[in-house]
């Protein structure tokens, strides 16, 4: 068996093809997230992002979407391990932790589409942030995400 770019190198070793193939397409880091002021927890919303294709689970503007999204994090592999907010199932965190990928990762299944059959993307799951008034975010906290 032939080792595997995600098990043979650290983030910071991976080009940018590599690190932009970790990325499984569950969309959650574009779920709206509160955050405690009191005790740092993190609780992600049913809300996601404007931009995101709620069926592709694809940002619409990949590009610019830290220009058009101020609060639109920029994740790298220097951060994928301090962001403890990421999902427990986020392959930048599981690479980074080193623990394997899981079966339903494109990368490891060969299927885009593995993703959202497993259940682990936002689609079907998730409503855009402009369809929501800012004051029922909080009614509109989900537990299915394990961070």
């Amino acid at each position: 068996m032939t080792a595997k770019f995600w098990q043979t190198k650290t983030l910071a070793e991976l080009s940018d093809v590599e690190w932009e193939s970790l990325c499984d397409g569950c969309a959650r880091c574009c779920m709206i997230k509160l955050q405690d002021a009191d005790t740092n927890e993190v609780a992600y919303t049913a809300a996601v992002c404007g931009l995101l294709d709620l069926n592709a689970c694809r940002c619409t503007q990949y590009p610019a979407r830290h220009d058009l999204v101020p609060g639109c994090v920029v994740i790298t592999a220097k951060e994928a391990i301090t962001f403890e907010w990421l999902p427990a199932s986020c392959a930048y965190r599981t690479v980074a932790e080193g623990r394997e990928l899981a079966w339903w990762h494109p990368l490891v299944s060969g299927d885009p589409n593995t993703v959202h059959d497993a259940g682990i993307s936002v689609r079907g799951k998730v409503v855009a942030e402009g369809q929501v008034h800012p004051e029922d975010l909080e009614s509109m906290v989900i537990k299915w995400v394990e961070v």
